[in-house]
C-alpha cells in the first residue's frame, strides 16, 4: 500500500527548461522529486498536471506522488520547501485518494498571459509579461476571442509537440482580454489545451490588437486546421499556469480582480 499526495506548486520558470525532467537541463519536476527524495528517502515520481515550457511560469501547477512510507503532509511542506531553490514553491500539500490523478482527473485549466503595453518596458516585470510597445486595440482582440470561445478544432493553434495527439478538437469555456492602464491580460480557460496552444492563442489576439490581422481572418484561420505564420507564438515570459479545476462546473475569471496589474501576482 502506498500514500498518494496532491501538492499545489508555484514557480518562476525563468531559469529552467520547463516542468518535465530533461538530461542535463534544469526543469521543476527535478527539483520537486529530489526535494521529496531527501526528506523521505525514497525514489518518486512527481505526476503534474500539465507540462509548462521553458520560461513559463506557475502560480498553481498541480502534482501528485506516491510514498510507501506516509509522512504528515504538514511536515512534507515545510521540508520539501526548505530543499527547494527560492524560484519554486510548494503552496499547499494533502493526502488524496489513490484515484487521484494530477492530470487525468482534471476538469479545467486556467492560464493567463500578462502585456506590457507602453513605449518603455517595466524592468521589474521583465521575466513576467511580454512587451509591446504600439498601442493594442483591445476592444477588437475582445471580438476576436469570443470567436475561439467554445468547442473547436485548433489544428491552426498547436506546435509539433513531438508526440502523438489523438485529436486537436478542444473546448475553450472563455477567452477574456482585459485592460488597465498600460497592462493587459488575457485570460484563457478550458477543458484542456494543446501543446502551445495558449501562447498562439495571446500570439494571434496581439496581431490582432496590432490591426495585423482582422476579427474575419480569425474564423479563416480557425476552419483552416493548418498552422501558418499568421499565428504567432507569444514569448513564454508572459503565460502562467493559473490554476487547475477538479470539479466538473468551474467559473472562469469574468473581471480584472484587484492587484491583477502588479506582474500577475
Amino acid at each position: 500500500m502506498v500514500t498518494r499526495y496532491r501538492m499545489t506548486l508555484a514557480y518562476d520558470g525563468t531559469r529552467y527548461a520547463g516542468w518535465q525532467i530533461q538530461p542535463g537541463r534544469p526543469t521543476i519536476q527535478a527539483e520537486v522529486e529530489r526535494a521529496i527524495r531527501e526528506i523521505t528517502g525514497e525514489s518518486v515520481k512527481v505526476h503534474g498536471s500539465g507540462r509548462t515550457d521553458q520560461g513559463v511560469h506557475a502560480r498553481g501547477q498541480e502534482a501528485h506522488f506516491d510514498l510507501a512510507q506516509p509522512i504528515e503532509a504538514t511536515s512534507l511542506l515545510r521540508g520539501v520547501n526548505a530543499l527547494l531553490p527560492e524560484d519554486i514553491r510548494v503552496r499547499k500539500v494533502v493526502r488524496v485518494p489513490a484515484s487521484f490523478h494530477a492530470r487525468r482527473s482534471a476538469a479545467g485549466k486556467e492560464y493567463r498571459y500578462f502585456i506590457f503595453n507602453g513605449p518603455v518596458a517595466d524592468p521589474c516585470s521583465r521575466l513576467y509579461e511580454a512587451h509591446v510597445r504600439d498601442r493594442l486595440d483591445v476592444e477588437a482582440m475582445q471580438k476576436a476571442a469570443a470567436r475561439l470561445v467554445g468547442r473547436h478544432d485548433f489544428a491552426s493553434f498547436t506546435a509539433n509537440p513531438n508526440r502523438e495527439v489523438e485529436s486537436t478538437v478542444r473546448e475553450v469555456q472563455t477567452v477574456r482580454v482585459l485592460r488597465r492602464g498600460q497592462r493587459i491580460t488575457v485570460v484563457v480557460a478550458g477543458e484542456g489545451f494543446l501543446y502551445r496552444m495558449v501562447r498562439s492563442i495571446c500570439g494571434l489576439l496581439i496581431r490582432v490588437g496590432r490591426g495585423q490581422v482582422t476579427i474575419e481572418e480569425v474564423e479563416d484561420i480557425l476552419r483552416a486546421r493548418t498552422r501558418t505564420a499568421r499565428v504567432p507564438t507569444a514569448p513564454a515570459r508572459g503565460l502562467f499556469l493559473w490554476r487547475v479545476w477538479y470539479e466538473k462546473h468551474f467559473e472562469p475569471l469574468t473581471k480584472t480582480p484587484a492587484g491583477l496589474q502588479q506582474r500577475g501576482v
